[in-house]
């Protein structure tokens, strides 16, 4: 039996990686990571099937945030040239909502940029959530507003909120070096009241910002003390006008070892390929399905992502079904084409390997 198989048997009954085995696993030699993959596929088979989860971004407030993320295009300080815009109106989230249900989304992603949400802010969201969950009955909604103050959490689940996403983005020894204006303890403190709520966690990282091996280890065994359920996976789009741009560390091979390194820790986790993914994996994509079960179909915040034609396409060449469609399959559509709100990739950067 390889080592490989030894940390996916290890896994299977619960048992996470050493460090020291998890740091390796980031070193594995470029030939042997395909072994890596089929290794650690058994794990994503075991729990998930063939099935991959679709989920769809709408971002109802844009730019205009008083935190210095130094990755984010949205942050105090950047100048990328993203669409800026305060809060949609209820009628155009649904609508853009009900775009990614038909296209076989069964979790619908409500984002606002921003430090936190003021109380009238949890009253918009309240509102557009209650109505996704009127037209789409079975669609989870997962809301990203920020840092959470008492009370919040439970709003949104009387509305009809499945999850929370906040992102632990990085381990708590570098945060300090990619944020200044809120602490690793502010996003813990968080995560823990969405999930004292009765809100299914849904926390990640952002990787290829700098950070070490080690410290993607400290972060995915951070997540696993959380007990998140959802854990997505961006890979640093160093958009131009931030102070990441031009930042460009990550390899197909590299995102495919972090990728199964958080299978083997997070063994019946959902993990979703988020932003990034079609910049970094590249024609790696369908490898990294059989480690993930869950990627976001179109764009993202304002990052513009594969089309979701093409999404549809990548699953099915590849043996997977669509987990769960709230809709019967439809012939894929083209996302906002009447309601381009975003501004589809904008401030995008390209890698000067593409």
């Amino acid at each position: 039996m390889s080592d490989f198989d030894t940390l996916v048997e290890q896994s299977l009954r619960g048992i996470a990686p050493a460090p020291a085995d998890a740091v390796n696993i980031l070193r594995t030699p470029d030939p042997d990571v395909i072994d890596l993959v089929a290794a650690v596929s058994k794990i994503r088979r075991t729990y998930f099937g063939n099935r991959v989860k679709l989920n769809y971004l709408v971002n109802l407030k844009s730019g205009l945030c008083q935190e210095n993320c130094n990755y984010c295009s949205q942050a105090l300080g950047s100048t990328s040239a993203i669409l800026k815009y305060s809060w949609l109106s209820a009628e155009d989230a649904l609508a853009q909502a009900t775009a990614g249900v038909e296209g076989g989304a069964s979790r619908v992603c409500l984002v606002a940029s921003g430090r936190g949400p003021l109380p009238r802010d949890i009253d918009r969201v309240c509102d557009i959530t209650s109505q996704i969950r009127n037209s789409h009955p079975h669609v989870e909604v997962c809301a990203c507003l920020g840092l959470l103050r008492a009370g919040q959490a439970e709003r949104l689940v009387s509305a009809g909120a499945y999850a929370y996403n906040h992102n632990i983005n990085t381990a708590e020894s570098y945060h300090h070096e990619i944020v200044q204006t809120h602490t690793y303890a502010d996003r813990i403190n968080t995560i823990t009241l969405a999930a004292q709520a009765g809100l299914s966690a849904c926390s990640g990282l952002i990787v290829g910002m700098g950070e070490s091996n080690e410290q993607i280890v400290e972060a995915l065994a951070a997540l696993r003390e959380l007990e998140v359920e959802s854990l997505p996976i961006n890979f640093l789009v160093p958009f131009d006008g931030t102070v990441m741009e031009g930042r460009w560390q990550l390899t197909p091979l590299h995102c495919l070892r972090i990728i199964a390194l958080a299978r083997l820790i997070h063994p019946d986790v959902e993990i979703r390929l988020a932003g990034g993914r079609e910049l970094h994996l590249r024609t790696a994509q369908p490898l990294a399905l059989h480690l993930a079960n869950s990627i976001f179909l179109g764009d993202y915040l304002t990052a513009e992502g594969q089309a979701a034609a093409a999404d549809l396409e990548l699953i099915r060449d590849n043996g997977f079904t669509i987990e769960n469609p709230v809709t019967p399959q439809a012939p894929p559509r083209s996302y906002l084409t009447t309601i381009d709100i975003r501004g589809r990739g904008a401030g995008t950067a390209i890698p000067p390997n593409a």
